[in-house]
């Protein structure tokens, strides 16, 4: 048995590896998959590759692009979900912020500095024509401190995926302004260039498994209620949530991958362009 390390966030997206790690999919090919759970994020699940904590990511494309540009020794190596995240934008339900541009020049709550919550805050003010230099932040770790934070006042709007937070605007904790979807295909898998380079053929089953288990995920009996069930959510939010996703086994294309760079580039997240090389690995 090889033993190979792989983080993501506990969110829906990720429900097929739960799914195909139940069924022993992994272990058939005498590969030990062994998941860990990270609701900080995009910027801990980076941390997490850099010190071979974690041998594969399941990450926001933003982020991991942002983060091989800045050395982190890792590859691209597929799209995992094509659609785009659509993250809400989120006041405190008591809120004297009603619209989008109300929220020029305020804090936003991150979960940390790189992680998606931010690097989505630039788009959104790119977007809107705002000064990206203006941007304040309030580091807030997770979910939890984010309720925390703009109930007591330490920040004043959080951006988070939309359905996740759904639960927290329907017990009338945060209310949502406005969505700001992503750019580009919102979720890659990212693996560390050692297991690239030790253990390819792994790396392909892996995918192959995941890949076998998303193309059938919608079509599995009553899964929306299972979703809804395990994530805390209404069924018929979760219905809307999977009409709006589509699941990928395609790599990671130059064009998507120019997309993604220029946007940070112009929104001074990167301060240089990598080569395709240097970020996505084909198998």
């Amino acid at each position: 048995m090889k033993t190979i390390k792989i983080a993501g966030v506990p969110e829906h997206f990720n429900l097929p590896w739960h799914l195909a790690l139940e069924n022993k999919d992994f272990e058939a090919h005498n590969i030990d998959l062994q998941w860990t759970d990270v609701p900080e994020g995009t910027g801990k699940m980076c941390q997490m590759l850099r010190n071979g904590e974690a041998d594969i990511a399941v990450i926001l494309t933003e982020g991991i692009v942002k983060d091989i540009v800045a050395g982190n020794p890792s590859k691209i190596v597929q799209v995992y979900v094509e659609s785009p995240l659509i993250w809400g934008i989120h006041v405190a339900a008591n809120s004297k912020y009603n619209t989008l541009s109300d929220l020029e020049n305020t804090k936003v709550a991150i979960s940390r500095l790189g992680s998606g919550s931010q690097l989505m805050a630039y788009v959104n003010a790119g977007n809107q024509g705002w000064n990206t230099d203006n941007l304040k932040f309030e580091i807030i770790n997770t979910i939890d401190g984010a309720v925390e934070a703009l109930t007591t006042g330490t920040a004043d709007y959080f951006m988070w995926e939309r359905f996740m937070t759904k639960p927290l605007v329907d017990k009338g904790i945060f209310r949502r302004i406005a969505d700001c979807p992503t750019p580009w295909p919102c979720f890659v898998i990212a693996v560390r260039d050692e297991i690239l380079e030790n253990n390819p053929e792994i790396i392909k089953k892996i995918l192959s498994c995941i890949n076998t288990t998303t193309k059938i995920f919608k079509d599995i009996p009553d899964i929306d209620q299972t979703l809804a069930a395990n994530y805390h959510q209404k069924t018929a939010d979760i219905q809307e949530w999977l009409s709006l996703t589509e699941w990928s086994e395609k790599p990671l294309t130059t064009k998507m991958l120019n997309n993604v760079q220029n946007q940070l580039f112009q929104l001074k997240i990167i301060d240089k362009i990598g080569t395709f090389d240097e970020i996505v690995k084909l198998l």
